[in-house]
Parts: C-alpha cells; sequence; structure tokens
C-alpha cells in the first residue's frame, strides 16, 4: 500500500466569474459591463501600492471556449487539477454562469480539468465601486426558500453532476455551500435544512450516484459587508446536518489584521496565522478540513478611488505585501507538508484564487510576474 506522500494532492483552486457580460450586470452596471471595469480604474491607494494590476492576456470574455481553452491548458500544464467555480443562484436563477455552460464546458480540452460548484450564496451588494462608511445597496438576496433550493439541487444535478470531469471523492459529486449560517436562517431552522440536504442526497443517488460531498467554510470572521453571523456552534451544525468535509475559502476570513495594520500588513505574518489555523481546525472539527492558500489580498480596487483610502469594513481593509512568488512557494510547501501526514486521507486544498483580480488574489499572468504563482504550484505538486 502506497504510503500517504506519494498520493496525488487535488489541487483545487476557486474561479470567479465576473469577467465575461451578463444580462443582470448589464440592468445594474450598464450595456457590457464586467468586473474589469473596475479593475482598470483601480489606482494607487498608499506609496509604492502596485494598481491598477494589468492582466498579461489582456482583459478577454471568459465565456468563450476559446479563451477558456487557455485557461485549462494553462492551468493543467502547471499542476491544477480543479476549478471550484464560484456559483450563484438568485431569484430562482443561476447568475454568472455563462463562463462555465458556455466557457469551460464548450472547450474542447475540458476533460483536461475537473470542475465542482461552490455555491456562494451570499447576498449580492453592489461593491463596484464600495462607499466609505456606508453600507453597499443590496441588489438581491442570497436566501433561498425550500422550493427555490428544491429547483436549484435539481438544475445543478442536471447540468453538472453528469459531467465526466466534475469532482467526485469516493464517488460522490463535491458540492460546497459557502454561508451555512445564511443557508439555515433561509430554510427556517437546522431541521427544515436537514430535511433539505437528504432529498438533495437522494436525488443524487437517483442519479446514479453513490452519494453526495457536501462541503462548507468555516472561518474566524466574516468576510462581506451583510453576512449572516457565524454559527453558535459550527461543529454541532455541520454534524448534525451531515456534512462531509469543511473548508475556507481565503486567509481574510481567517485573519483579521489590526487598525494599526492598515494600509497593508505582511503576508508572511498572515501565512503563519493561518498554518496555526489548519491545525486548530483540522483537530476541532470530526471530519476532513481542507486547507486553503491564498495568493494576495487586495480588495482596493472595489473602493471609491475618489475617496481617500481609509481603514473600514469590507472592501476597505489591508493590503497583503510581500506575497511575492517566492512567499507563495512557501506556502504551497507548508500545506504539502500539513497533507503529506499519516492521518491526513483525504489530500486536498484549495487556492484563491484563480482570478480574483479585484481582490489581489489570482493565478492567471499579470504584466509584472508573468506565471511565476503557477510555476510555484507545478514545481511542488505538478505531476
Amino acid at each position: 500500500m502506497l504510503k500517504n506522500s506519494h498520493l496525488p494532492s487535488e489541487v483545487a483552486v476557486y474561479y470567479f466569474p465576473q469577467y465575461h457580460p451578463d444580462a443582470r450586470n448589464d440592468a445594474w452596471h450598464g450595456q457590457g459591463w464586467t468586473e474589469w471595469d473596475i479593475l482598470k480604474a483601480a489606482r494607487p491607494r498608499y506609496p509604492e501600492h502596485r494598481q491598477p494590476i494589468v492582466p498579461e492576456w489582456g482583459y478577454f470574455n471568459e465565456a468563450d471556449p476559446a479563451w477558456a481553452a487557455r485557461e485549462i491548458d494553462l492551468a493543467a500544464d502547471h499542476g491544477i487539477t480543479t476549478f471550484l467555480y464560484d456559483w450563484y443562484w438568485y431569484d430562482e436563477q443561476p447568475f454568472l454562469h455563462d463562463a462555465l455552460e458556455k466557457g469551460f464546458l464548450a472547450a474542447p480540452n475540458n476533460p483536461r480539468l475537473k470542475f465542482a460548484l461552490m455555491w456562494a450564496n451570499h447576498t449580492w451588494l453592489n461593491l463596484y465601486p464600495t462607499p466609505f462608511g456606508k453600507p453597499p445597496a443590496i441588489l438581491t438576496s442570497g436566501r433561498v426558500s425550500q422550493e427555490s433550493f428544491e429547483r436549484m439541487t435539481d438544475y445543478v444535478i442536471e447540468h453538472y453532476f453528469s459531467h465526466p470531469n466534475y469532482l467526485t471523492i469516493d464517488g460522490e459529486p463535491y458540492f460546497s455551500i459557502f454561508e451555512l449560517a445564511a443557508f439555515v436562517d433561509g430554510l427556517g431552522g437546522l431541521d427544515e435544512t436537514g430535511l433539505a440536504l437528504e432529498r438533495f442526497r437522494a436525488k443524487t443517488r437517483a442519479a446514479g450516484f453513490s452519494g453526495l460531498h457536501l462541503n462548507t467554510m468555516v472561518q474566524h470572521t466574516n468576510n462581506l459587508p451583510g453576512e449572516a453571523m457565524l454559527l453558535a456552534d459550527p461543529v454541532q451544525t455541520t454534524t448534525q446536518l451531515r456534512f462531509s468535509s469543511v473548508t475556507s475559502y481565503n486567509w481574510h476570513q481567517i485573519y483579521t489584521p489590526a487598525k494599526e495594520e492598515f494600509p497593508y500588513v505582511d503576508y508572511n505574518k498572515v501565512a503563519t496565522y493561518n498554518y496555526a489555523a489548519w491545525e486548530e481546525l483540522s483537530k476541532r472539527f470530526p471530519l476532513p478540513y481542507y486547507p486553503g492558500v491564498t495568493m494576495g489580498w487586495d480588495s482596493s480596487p472595489r473602493t471609491d478611488q475618489q475617496v481617500a483610502y481609509a481603514p473600514g469594513t469590507y472592501p476597505w481593509t489591508p493590503v497583503y505585501e510581500g506575497n511575492t512568488p517566492e512567499a507563495f512557494r512557501e506556502a504551497l510547501i507548508q500545506v504539502k507538508t500539513f497533507l503529506d501526514r499519516p492521518e491526513v486521507t483525504q489530500k486536498l486544498f484549495t487556492i484563491n484564487a484563480w482570478n480574483e483580480w479585484t481582490e489581489g488574489s489570482y493565478l492567471l499572468p499579470d504584466t509584472v510576474h508573468g506565471a511565476a504563482y503557477l510555476e510555484a504550484i507545478k514545481e511542488i505538486f505538478g505531476r
């Protein structure tokens, strides 16, 4: 039997699909708007702050299968195994799904990567840009009813689970939920949520799978304004609802910088704090914990560029400075060491992110570092 250190790791990278035209964005922000517009408008917010970030590939349409094919080859060639798509369901229909459905799934080379969904069920806010000192406007609620959840899971099983390269763990399709507290609240409580998830599992088994791998986020702090309060007892909740695993979306969900660290905090300090959190969370939860590595953090492009940069709620937060390719490589070594321990039975970890350009966390090449972050993944995890 192979030792755990010789088993391959699942390198799952979050994909934020906000870089293609969408009818609802047209209505909210103007015809043809994408988040490229926010990235282009970004400006330095303090001395030596590197903004705007410029993508080496330019401002492409990710829903174009030709561009998606380039992304797939780039990711697969550098050791990435899975794209975890941030996936949205608002007002009885999906949102920002064309990057996956018209881009990735229409690309002829998509079998080179697996894919799965991270249901980003948070309330959708107008962060484009975000004013200082007052809450951003709510564009649509992230809560779903029992009926809406039934329709959503039917859509997910039909449109995604049926693909041969959908990520499964022990034969079970992987489905992650971003904001568990909001989900429970929307369905009316733990008992109602448990019944809804049992129906989801039953429908998945009826589709020919052995079960459903349910994952959710655990964190130390809220990330977005307007998020539900953190669960009072996440261990009890995830156990009662029979989740299969837990993870975190990014380091910003774990580490809260002090006000005196504004406008920037050292990447290595945040990294060290998160390494300790991996240990704490993996011991705290009686189910697999998938650690995550964050490439960087700079949400300043989403702030009002006409207002002085000051500490506040997201996105008025400190930037991670020092997130060089070398520092990112060290984080990958740390996560590999964590996964290679004998007690770790499911060797999966996440990276934030493939293309969170306006949060300063991206692996796609830019005009300064090129593909250096991807080269680090290839060196540590490439097959």
